[in-house]
């Protein structure tokens, strides 16, 4: 070991030690700045040390910082609940707080099994799921996700909740392209509803835009559409797990506002509170919640720091200035500008496959062979060779899964702070450029001789 007693993602890995953040910047105990090109783990999507999230924090701590949610609720709360209605346009208008993305799936899930347990339809109590997804890492959550590596040594605890393909167009499971393709990626839920039958079905859960598990994928159009109109049609709730795009990430409030399909449920997390406290939320329509006030009037869920109002009043402070800002709409223009760039970049190198994505929630695919989208052998360690490069460079990006089965790919996310100016996105391309120009010369001669 390494001297220190902190369990780290790598037991003995050396990781520098934070100093200071600003803005879009972090900066370590050495002096090194490193422009934060994921957002952490796409959460800090204000950025760092914004003053009027500090205040507000402040200001909470020093009247009380925790309740527990059966003996009290807090302004903090109510307020937050109520912008959170707000600001989806009073479709889901009741929030049920929790502390991580994983505990708001998972608490989306219980709610919809009781929903229908509440409407006298107990057989109601299945979930099911895409390949190629996450949402989370509890148990519960995890039997959600399509997420194979994430899956593999819990596999005997896991419900297998995962019965459809993603609508990966780089990489169609179906060997067809879209629109000819008649997306099926989409109609193969109804099959598999068939199969396991409608009257074992709770819901659907689904990302908008797929995060961590495929590198920012976003359906073709019509998609969720279509997945809306089967869960409708054999009364399955649609959960929308929008804890890595809720909240401007996309250029949108919502992810699901670039679709015209209404969930049932939303699931939030990270950017709910830029990354200055934890807090998440699972938040349902009047339909979902009516037949549990109706009944027992008490939802089986909840932690015991849920809905603390410290933590309530540092995501209201976030929301309220993503709100007043309009932090969605410039996300939506950076992103524009940023593809921009980024497109460019990306065509002088033979080992890119795939560049997509949605406002600031951006993807880029490597391969072997552009012509064939060979995946390089999972021993030449791709992904991490050009994450600890970017490091190395100033710049941090988030690792993420791909590859036709959601294994065997590279892939790494880049999402910015919702905050970046076009000049430190004409930074960001610089290094990484540098860091794409350095991995290159690393695997030419032994990967992309005869590409």
């Amino acid at each position: 070991m390494n001297g220190s007693y902190l369990i780290k993602p790598v037991l003995d890995a050396d990781y520098p030690v934070i100093s200071h953040g600003k803005g879009v910047f972090l900066f370590d105990k050495e002096g090194r700045d490193y422009l934060d090109a994921s957002s952490g783990a796409v959460t800090a999507n204000l950025g760092h040390g914004v003053q009027e999230i500090i205040t507000a924090m402040a200001e909470q701590a020093s009247k009380v910082s925790f309740v527990y949610r059966s003996q009290f609720t807090s302004e903090a709360a109510e307020k937050l609940a109520e912008k959170i209605a707000e600001m989806t346009k009073g479709r889901l208008e009741y929030s049920f707080f929790v502390n991580s993305g994983s505990e708001a799936t998972e608490t989306a899930m219980k709610i919809a099994i009781q929903h229908w347990q509440e409407k006298g339809r107990p057989t109601k109590h299945r979930i099911i799921s895409r390949w190629m997804s996450y949402h989370g890492i509890t148990i519960g959550a995890l039997s959600m996700s399509g997420h194979v590596a994430r899956r593999a040594r819990f596999t005997p605890l896991l419900e297998d909740y995962p019965a459809i393909d993603a609508p990966y167009c780089y990489r169609c499971p179906f060997n067809s392209t879209y629109p000819s393709c008649g997306l099926a990626c989409a109609t193969q839920l109804e099959t598999a509803i068939k199969r396991i039958g409608s009257e074992q079905i709770a819901a659907f859960i689904a990302e908008p835009v797929i995060g961590a598990a495929g590198a920012a994928i976003a359906p073709p159009e019509g998609y969720f559409e279509k997945i809306k109109a089967i869960c409708d049609e054999n009364d399955i709730l649609f959960i929308a797990d929008e804890v890595m795009t809720g909240f401007g990430r996309t250029g949108k409030i919502l992810a699901c506002d670039h679709y015209r399909a209404e969930p049932d449920i939303i699931a939030f997390g990270k950017g709910m509170s830029g990354g200055y406290t934890p807090i998440a939320a699972a938040v349902v329509s009047e339909k979902v919640i009516e037949p549990i006030l109706n009944g027992s009037k008490s939802i089986m869920s909840g932690h015991t720091f849920s809905a603390n109002p410290q933590s309530c009043a540092v995501s209201l402070a976030v929301l309220n200035y993503v709100d007043e800002n309009r932090i969605a709409e410039k996300a939506e223009e950076t992103g524009r500008y940023l593809s921009s760039l980024i497109k460019r970049l990306l065509t002088g190198f033979r080992f890119i496959g795939d560049f997509r994505g949605k406002g600031l929630l951006l993807g880029i695919e490597f391969v072997r062979r552009q012509d064939t989208k060979e995946h390089f052998p999972a021993a030449a360690g791709i992904t991490s060779l050009i994450i600890e490069t970017a490091a190395k460079n100033g710049l941090l990006l988030y690792p993420s899964a791909a590859g036709k089965e959601g294994i065997g790919g590279d892939a790494v996310i880049i999402a910015p702070p919702l905050t970046i100016t076009k000049r430190e996105c004409e930074e960001l391309v610089r290094r990484l450029r540098k860091t794409l120009e350095e991995a290159e010369t690393i695997i030419r001669a032994s990967y992309l001789s005869e590409a």
